[in-house]
């Protein structure tokens, strides 16, 4: 069952967190501006995001998504033209801080996505671990539009998740592609009926909340970090494979294989 959002600040709910068991669902909310980023809301989703991958031991798995209609439409134009060129960096290394938690935090992170994703709500979605597109999603690296190269990460995420070529395309072009092309080209997951991505990405968070924490937490870190090589990938293997090996979980789960019942992992 859902529980209620809780107040991640008692003076805005521009960013709301809702539990249903142990997946922890994050919603921007400003439908009014299709959930456009101001540096507020970049602020509190930068620590939520950290505490729950950090000081939340109750959520196994994160949800992101957005509030009414629409994911995220990007960052907030109307606060760009105010910034100093000192303020403009703090603010892209705060957007740095979110995409490493997403990236390289432990737990894993699922982008429900209706309407629209675009520019900085597009480098949200890929941040994550699975993204799931209503049918009716559109995506589009709109930051060229506005004179700008595309920023909060996706210079390397959308590579690493689509290729080389199709991302430059969709970074050089800032081209609108619909959720259709986007499962085609691997930039969703899965493409779902209008109005339930939000229910499909919990029940993805599900199954990977499911698994053991320890095993996806070094899996996440190790896809980031070390699996850009050949030898940083055998590297990995090499050191986390003998920590995984001695784990609770992993006793557990030959246990659970041999009595043919299921395994339930605990995170040591």
């Amino acid at each position: 069952m859902s529980e209620k959002p809780t107040a991640e600040n008692d003076v805005t709910s521009l960013i709301e967190v809702t539990r249903e068991g142990p997946v922890a669902i994050v919603t921007l909310n400003n439908p009014r501006r299709r959930n456009a980023m101001g540096r507020q809301m970049r602020q509190l989703l930068r620590d939520t995001m950290h505490r729950l991958m950090v000081d939340d031991p109750d959520s196994r798995a994160i949800v992101v998504t957005g509030a009414g209609d629409h994911f995220c439409a990007g960052a907030d134009i109307s606060e760009m033209t105010k910034r100093t060129i000192l303020q403009s960096r703090e603010i892209l290394a705060e957007s740095c801080v979110v995409v490493r938690e997403m990236l390289a935090g432990p737990k894993p992170v699922v982008a429900a996505v209706e309407g629209v994703a675009f520019g900085a709500g597009l480098s949200l979605a890929v941040a994550t671990d699975y993204v799931v597109a209503a049918s009716n999603a559109r995506f589009c690296a709109a930051f060229l539009r506005v004179g700008l190269i595309p920023d909060t990460g996706i210079l390397w995420t959308l590579p690493k998740r689509i290729g080389m070529a199709r991302a430059r395309e969709m970074l050089s072009l800032a081209t609108e592609i619909d959720a259709d092309k986007a499962g085609m080209i691997q930039l969703a997951n899965e493409v779902v009926a209008p109005g339930t991505a939000r229910a499909k990405a919990i029940e993805v968070a599900r199954g990977l909340a499911d698994l053991p924490p320890l095993g996806v937490a070094l899996l996440k870190d190790a896809l980031t970090h070390a699996a850009t090589t050949m030898e940083g990938a055998l590297r990995a293997e090499i050191d986390y494979q003998p920590i995984l090996r001695q784990s609770k979980d992993h006793q557990a789960a030959c246990k659970a294989f041999m009595d043919k019942t299921k395994p339930v992992f605990t995170g040591e």
